[in-house]
């Protein structure tokens, strides 16, 4: 029997939680979205502390990651635990670790006094989606997500107050 493990990712490991990120822009079909680099892990991640990142192992073989940070609720008065990322390289799915990894993080969310937690995934994702009713999560169809980036974004923070 395989031995399934999570656990912290630690900063000299950026180069693979880079692949990770980028072997999931792949599967996504979103590879030229990716401009994130070691670098800005290094900054953003293990230094600045913006999210937490996990490495899921099999038998002590890196297989997967998960990246969460943390919001707040100001209608629960509580934080909520956001998960950015869950993957899981793909010989290594269909084994329950995926159902192993929401655990572990709906634990982190109950530990640290989370009202709730949340993520998003894409429409197309059907085993994904499948794997989120089954454990129970809602959509939220009455939510569409809004972004402001890139020149989009810096054009309006210059708009005058």
């Amino acid at each position: 029997m395989n031995k399934f493990t999570i656990r912290p990712a630690r900063e000299e490991e950026c180069a693979l939680v880079f692949s990770f990120i980028q072997k999931m822009a792949k599967y996504e079909k979103l590879s030229h979205e990716v401009i994130n680099n070691e670098a800005l892990l290094r900054e953003n991640i293990f230094r600045k502390k913006y999210a937490e990142t996990y490495f899921l192992e099999e038998d002590n073989v890196v297989i997967g990651f998960a990246m969460f940070f943390f919001t707040y609720s100001t209608f629960t008065g509580r934080p909520t635990l956001y998960i950015e990322d869950v993957f899981i390289d793909e010989p290594y799915r269909g084994k329950g670790y995926g159902k192993k990894t929401f655990i572990f993080i709906a634990r982190e969310a109950v530990a640290r006094g989370c009202a709730r937690m949340e993520w998003t995934v894409l429409d197309w994702n059907t085993p994904a989606v499948s794997f989120y009713r089954s454990i129970g999560a809602q959509a939220m169809d009455e939510w569409t997500v809004q972004r402001l980036s890139g020149k989009t974004l810096e054009e309006f923070a210059n708009t005058a107050l």
